[in-house]
């Protein structure tokens, strides 16, 4: 299987021709290798369409979203990154690709643990990764610039609001189990303006100041 064939038309028929536009992320998802992160027994659908499971009951992206909420981070090469669910990985592969660093928080220690070793394999050395509940952010560390949040939230945890620097930008699915919307938030003199970009649908935000798990 020709891995390389099968991203260049991920890219054409699945990206650009949605309405994907930023080179910088056009340029990382033709070159980041995603069946790295994807279960072996998936391996085959690595660059299909849909979302793909990936253990402890979670999920990847298909890649039109990962590179929709990328793309409306508006990443120049300058931000200090917060992502909320590592997952697999992969989203923080394509964010330690165009920011200066990536906070990434995982709450399973299995999936934390496999995506650190992609990154070293990977040579991304400017991810730092934990363990714990990622709806109380990284206390030590804001304010961030861009914050990613890849689980869906009835609204945005207090603790990252705070963590937000003034000029920043959120993106996170907003809603409840099947009724969510993919929403950007950017920190306006010290408000939150939220827009609307599309529906959405991904596993719930587990934690303090999220959903209780089930």
């Amino acid at each position: 299987m020709d891995f390389s064939v099968l991203r260049k038309q991920m890219v054409a028929e699945q990206l650009v021709s949605r309405g994907i536009k930023d080179e910088r992320v056009l340029k990382v998802f033709s070159s980041l290798p995603r069946e790295k992160f994807i279960l072996s027994e998936s391996v085959a659908s690595a660059y299909a369409d849909f979302p793909l499971p990936i253990g402890q009951g979670q999920t990847i992206s298909q890649p039109y979203i990962v590179a929709l909420m990328t793309e409306l981070l508006a990443l120049s090469g300058s931000e200090k990154v917060l992502e909320i669910g590592t997952g697999s990985g992969y989203q923080t592969a394509v964010l330690a690709s165009l920011a200066k660093e990536v906070y990434t928080i995982e709450r399973f220690a299995e999936l934390s643990d496999k995506a650190r070793d992609l990154f070293k394999q990977l040579g991304l050395d400017n991810v730092k990764v934990r363990v714990g509940d990622g709806t109380l952010g990284w206390p030590e560390e804001p304010p961030f610039e861009r914050i990613i949040i890849t689980a869906a939230s009835p609204r945005l945890p207090l603790p990252l609001s705070s963590q937000l620097a003034e000029g920043g930008k959120v993106v996170f699915p907003q809603g409840e189990a099947f009724n969510q919307a993919l929403t950007l938030i950017e920190k306006k003199d010290g408000k939150l303006i939220e827009k609307n970009i599309c529906g959405c649908v991904f596993v719930p935000l587990v934690g303090k100041y999220g959903l209780k798990e089930s």
